[in-house]
Formats: C-alpha cells, sequence, structure tokens
C-alpha cells in the first residue's frame, strides 16, 4: 500500500483528518517522567496507544528526539506505531533540503532506518532536493508551500516576477507539486493554518494533492476556517467522509501536554477526541 492509499484508508477507518504531532519535551513530562530523556519512547508511545484509533497521521519531530541523542527511542516509537496502528502513516518531520548523494542519504535514512511512511521537505533547491525521496516506492513527501510563521512572508509571498498575474513563490510550489514534479503521485503540500485564505488558493492550484496543516491551537490557527479552506469531499449518512485529496491538520502541545498529571495519557485522548470531532462537525463539502 503507498502513502496515500494508507492516509486515505487511516482517514476513513478512524473518520479522522487530525495528525497528533510528537514533540517531546522531557522538562513538561508528567510525574516520575519529567525531566528524564531516557523517557522519551515511553512517553510518546503512551500517547500514541491513547490515540492511535482517533488520527489520520502521526508526526514525530526529528529535532526533539536528536537533541536529546534519542534516535533509537524514535526508531522504536515508529516500530510501534506500525505495530498497533498499521493503517496510520507515520510522517517525519525533518524539513530535510539537500541535494545528490546527500539527499539520497537523508531519504535512506528517513525511509529504511526511522521506516516513516513520508517526509517534510524544504523545496528551496528545487527538484534536485525532492527527487531522491520520490525514488522510495510508495513513500509520501510534504514540500513546504505556505508555512504558518509570519517569517514566510519573506521568500513565499513574493511575486515570481514584476508584472501583474506573476505567481507568488507559494503558488509556484504547488503548481510543480500538483504537475511535473509528481512523479511518483506521492507529494503533498504543507500549509500553515495561520493563512486559511492561502490554504484555499493552494488547495485550488493542487486540487488532488494531500495538505499538511500545522498551526492549529498554539500558533493561532482557526481550525474551523482551515477544514473549510482545504477540505473536499464526501460524509455518508452514517458521517463517515472520505476523499481523495485529504488534509491533515496537525495538533501537537495541546495533545501531548493535556495533563501534567499520572492520567496524561488518557487526557491526551480526550483532547484528541475532541479536536477530531471538532474538526469533522467543520466539513464543508464542495
Amino acid at each position: 500500500m503507498n502513502f496515500s492509499d494508507q492516509l486515505r484508508l487511516a482517514g476513513r477507518q478512524n473518520n479522522s483528518m487530525l495528525c497528533v504531532g510528537l514533540d517531546p519535551e522531557p522538562g513538561r513530562f508528567p510525574g516520575k517522567l519529567k525531566g528524564d530523556a531516557s523517557r522519551i519512547y515511553d512517553f510518546c508511545a503512551a500517547i500514541v496507544e491513547a490515540t492511535a484509533d482517533l488520527v489520520i497521521a502521526f508526526k514525530p519531530q526529528i529535532a526533539y528526539f536528536a537533541a536529546h541523542r534519542a534516535e533509537q527511542q524514535l526508531e522504536r516509537l515508529i516500530d510501534q506505531m506500525h505495530r498497533i496502528a498499521p493503517q496510520v502513516p507515520v510522517i517525519l518531520d525533518a524539513k530535510r533540503g539537500d541535494i545528490g548523494s546527500t539527499a539520497e542519504q537523508y531519504a535512506i535514512e528517513v525511509f529504511e532506518r526511522y521506516g516513516a511512511d513520508a517526509v517534510t521537505l524544504s523545496p528551496f533547491m528545487g527538484f534536485d532536493s525532492v527527487q531522491p525521496y520520490l525514488k522510495h516506492h510508495g513513500k509520501g513527501a510534504f514540500l513546504l508551500c505556505r508555512t504558518s510563521n509570519p517569517g514566510g512572508d519573506d521568500f513565499q509571498a513574493q511575486r515570481l516576477a514584476s508584472v501583474a498575474g506573476a505567481p507568488l513563490l507559494y503558488e509556484h510550489i504547488a503548481q510543480l507539486a500538483q504537475g511535473r514534479w509528481n512523479t511518483n503521485g506521492q507529494l503533498g503540500l504543507v500549509v500553515g493554518a495561520t493563512y486559511p485564505a492561502e490554504i484555499e488558493r493552494v488547495r485550488a492550484l493542487a486540487p488532488t494533492l494531500a495538505l499538511l496543516i500545522p498551526g492549529v491551537g498554539a500558533q493561532g490557527g482557526d481550525a474551523l476556517a482551515t477544514v473549510r479552506a482545504g477540505w473536499r469531499g464526501v460524509v455518508d449518512a452514517t458521517g463517515v467522509s472520505d476523499t481523495t485529496a485529504p488534509i491533515i491538520v496537525n495538533s501537537s502541545r495541546a495533545i501531548l501536554y493535556a495533563s501534567a498529571e499520572a492520567d496524561f495519557a488518557a487526557a491526551a485522548r480526550r483532547a484528541a477526541l475532541k479536536t477530531r470531532d471538532m474538526l469533522q462537525a467543520a466539513r464543508c463539502p464542495a
């Protein structure tokens, strides 16, 4: 099963657009885990087990593991995700952006060492920085397109030529991903929830691509506006949705740290369930 099929299956089975981001900060861990980087796996595994039937994807952020020399814990965690929820894809948030043999090694790291199903990439160096990942059969890649941070305006909101009608940089990236760059059919785009108008624009330019949408919650993105801008699909009589171009709405801290007590996993489940249901209620079929 390729990444797109896996994503669609998880969305349908779990009736979800929610992605739980795994950004472990030992200083925020509850109880006896607090401050202990050797327990990153234990903390994240508990969150995964509590939310696996509520999500369309999991998204571990590699820096939060590497900063604590916890790469082996990340390997264990992704293996555990695949064991307990094989239908749920794992997107490794790495934002790689190199070329040539270096990019080939990064792709091996992501897909063979860690066993991720997809990865986030920076397309700044062009197709050379994307192609090595697409050679891995059935694996997905999400290109940074219109990110949620204000500094994204420095490049992404600039026109490629000083003439009327020239595309903005983020629009050009969306067109390339929808078109000639998508050689394995598994490309998607990262579009921040803090820019719902741009989500709608990207959806118009890339109607068949999955959109990974960070920025809901702590960064101020509006969940209702996000879903209405990016989701296109159908809902059956039982309320289960389906779409050929899913949106993956990421929430990290609001779920991971829903409780600082021993009930942190149960609290994470409650927060995930609330968020999932809120997102589903916002669906507005085209």
